[in-house]
Order: C-alpha cells, then sequence, then structure tokens
C-alpha cells in the first residue's frame, strides 16, 4: 500500500483513541451544570457550598415532611394510658388521648399501609391482643422509644438546638420499617480477587465511601467503636505520631460518607487553611462531634443491644445488627427534613422529668478506646 494510506489511518485513529480518552475523562470527573455555590464559612476564606440544580428536586422528595396535627395539650384530669390499657411500660405517663395519637402516628410513620395485614397496628402487636408480648416488633418499638426519648433530651445539642425540632420515628422510617439507609458488616473480599485487596478491604469500591480506593467500612471503627478518628498533627514532624496512612484514609472515608449524606463540603464545619483548628470551624463542627456521639450511643446502647431479638432476615450477613450512620436521618440534607418542628407537634417523645446531661467540650482530647474494629494499621 502507499505510504499515504498509512498516514493517514494512523492520524485517523490516533485522533479517535485522543477523543475516547477525553470523553472518559469528561465524562468521570466532572458533574454536569448547572452548579451554584453558596458562602457558608467566613468571608474570604472561599468556604462555600456547592450545590446541583439538578438534584436539588430529586433531594427535597425524599425529605417531604409528612402531615402534623397540632399536639395535645396534658389534661392532668384525664387517666393515663397505664390505667386504661394493658401492659404499657414506656408511655404510660401520658394522658389517654397523647398515648393515642402517638399510636396513631407511630403507625403512620413506620407502617402506612392500613390495607396490609402485617402493618398499621399489626406491626408491632398481635391482632386482638395488644398486650401481648409474642411479637418481636413490639419489643424492639418499646427500645426505639427510649432511644428516642434519649436522643431529644440528652443529645438536644446536636438535634434540638431551638428546642422544638428534634426527631421523631419519621426522622428514620420515612414510611418503611426498616430505614433506607443502614449498613452492617460485611464479608472480606471473595478469594479470587484477594491479590488485589490491602487491610481496610481496599480497591473494592463502595458509595459510602465515593467509590474511592479507601477502607471500605469506615462505620465499624467510629460509628459502632469509638476510635479515634482526629489523626492531624499539630505540628510538623511531631515526635510520637503513630498514626499511620491507613488511619488517614480511614479518617478520610468517614469524612466522605459525612459529606455525602449531609450534601455539604468540608469547608461546611472545616477552614481548609487548617481542617485540625476548632479556633476557625464553623460552629456545625461541633453539632457533627455531638452527632458522632450519638450515633454511637444509638448503636450500642439501643440497637446492637437488641440483636437477640432480631430474626435472621432483619440482621447482617455477618450476624450484626442493621444499623444508623449520618445518612439513616439526614437523606442528603444537613438539616433533616429541612429541620421541621416535629419535636412541637410531638411533645410526647419527650421526658418531661428528664434534664439534658452536661455538654461536652469538642476541643478535649479524646481517649481512644477499644472497638469492635478491624485492626487500623
Amino acid at each position: 500500500m502507499k505510504p499515504e494510506f498509512f498516514r493517514k489511518f494512523n492520524f485517523l485513529f490516533g485522533t479517535a483513541v485522543v477523543a475516547l480518552a477525553a470523553a472518559a475523562f469528561l465524562v468521570v470527573t466532572f458533574e454536569r451544570p448547572t452548579v451554584q455555590t453558596v458562602q457558608s464559612g467566613f468571608r474570604g476564606t472561599s468556604m462555600g457550598q456547592v450545590y446541583n440544580t439538578r438534584t436539588i428536586a430529586a433531594v427535597a422528595a425524599r425529605n417531604t415532611v409528612p402531615e402534623m396535627d397540632e399536639a395535645i395539650p396534658n389534661d392532668p384530669e384525664s387517666p393515663r394510658a397505664s390505667e386504661i390499657y394493658e401492659n404499657v411500660q414506656i408511655l404510660g405517663h401520658l394522658s389517654v388521648e397523647q398515648f393515642g395519637r402517638i399510636m396513631l402516628a407511630m403507625s403512620e410513620w413506620i407502617y402506612p399501609n392500613a390495607e396490609d395485614p402485617a402493618q398499621s397496628c399489626n406491626g408491632c402487636h398481635v391482632p386482638g391482643n395488644f398486650a401481648s408480648e409474642d411479637i418481636y416488633t413490639k419489643h424492639v418499638a418499646r427500645r426505639m422509644l427510649q432511644m428516642v426519648h434519649t436522643i431529644n433530651t440528652t443529645f438536644s445539642n446536636h438535634v434540638n438546638a431551638n428546642g422544638e425540632v428534634g426527631v421523631t420515628c419519621y426522622t428514620c422510617h420515612r414510611g418503611q420499617a426498616v430505614p433506607a439507609a443502614v449498613w452492617s458488616q460485611l464479608p472480606s473480599n471473595a478469594a479470587p480477587s484477594r491479590m488485589w485487596a490491602v487491610a481496610g478491604e481496599q480497591n473494592r469500591p463502595v458509595s459510602a465511601t465515593g467509590y474511592a480506593t479507601l477502607p471500605t467500612d469506615p462505620f465499624t471503627p467510629y460509628l459502632w467503636g469509638d476510635e479515634e478518628i482526629r489523626v492531624i498533627s499539630g505540628s510538623a514532624r511531631e515526635r510520637n505520631n503513630n498514626q499511620s496512612i491507613l488511619q488517614t484514609e480511614w479518617t478520610y472515608g468517614l469524612m466522605m460518607h459525612m459529606s455525602t449524606s449531609l450534601g455539604v463540603n468540608c469547608t461546611f464545619c472545616h477552614n481548609s487553611r487548617s481542617f485540625a483548628s476548632w479556633d476557625s470551624s464553623t460552629p456545625q463542627r461541633v453539632t457533627a462531634w455531638h452527632g458522632i456521639r450519638m450515633v454511637r450511643a444509638i448503636n450500642n446502647d439501643y440497637i446492637e443491644s437488641l440483636r437477640e431479638r432480631f430474626p435472621p432476615n432483619r440482621l447482617g450477613p455477618l450476624g450484626d445488627t442493621l444499623k444508623v450512620n449520618c445518612s439513616t436521618c439526614h437523606l442528603g440534607v444537613y438539616q433533616p427534613l429541612y429541620r421541621a418542628a416535629m419535636l412541637r407537634n410531638y411533645p410526647e417523645l419527650v421526658l418531661p422529668t428528664q434534664t439534658s446531661a452536661p455538654a461536652a467540650d469538642p476541643s478535649a482530647p479524646v481517649q481512644p478506646a477499644a472497638a469492635p474494629a478491624p485492626a487500623l494499621n
């Protein structure tokens, strides 16, 4: 063949390869506009939040607030629920009117399909014998009510700054018996792919860490256990700094999860000039600090303690419970349900005699403790 033919062929082939590479680069690394930036931090520090207008409607649909009736005042002359109904252990202090109202609301929040014989009241009660203890979901619901009481009082620094927001069953369940965003431990990589895996099950992309090559489970050490999250040194070349690169990557995986769950960037809490500095961080970082402690308490004190109650189909593949993380409540917004004042309409979910615990200091050093976690180094 003539040399001219080969020159044209090489040119066209090279052009096609470059075009395909450029298209792949654009598709994978860029987000389709329109993107808006809103300043959220200190002026002049570029602490802004980036939103894609195409996704706002979908996020709003996931955070629709249900219809709420006005709260019923507690009538001291009305009989208590424990005086009228048998075997009421958690909400027996409510008036019978308040008790009936909160039971109906819980049915709507968790088992809304009244035409399904397994839903509505029957989701937690034996039909015809509401006092029976023969269904495991009744025990779970009882423990969850205790959990909601604790969240709305002890962890008010995270959920109830103005005394009216708080949490209800709907904050997590959104009309489902099991919340949409839960997690459990996962089996290790299958044998054929272990040759590419390293400690922390890296190189197995998962949505929790943004499909990056980070440890795939940032929840077990930090949201079930209480491993130390902060790994940044206070000074360069600090002596006795035993933090490893893998620990940094594990922490980064958790931060990516928090960022995605809340629909925000790193600068929502941190000043990128100094991620570790509390003085230059936003107040939201303190709220997040309390939230991490709250999630640990939920997973350990209220969910894992029910492990023996759950049937096998309500456990994870390794036998642990389905636990919560930031996504369980937030679902893409930094204030669940756009800060709807549900607690104002359902004061039955706060124990009137319980007082909030003293707030801890987030900037104080945290001592790492043993955790049910894989080794981080």
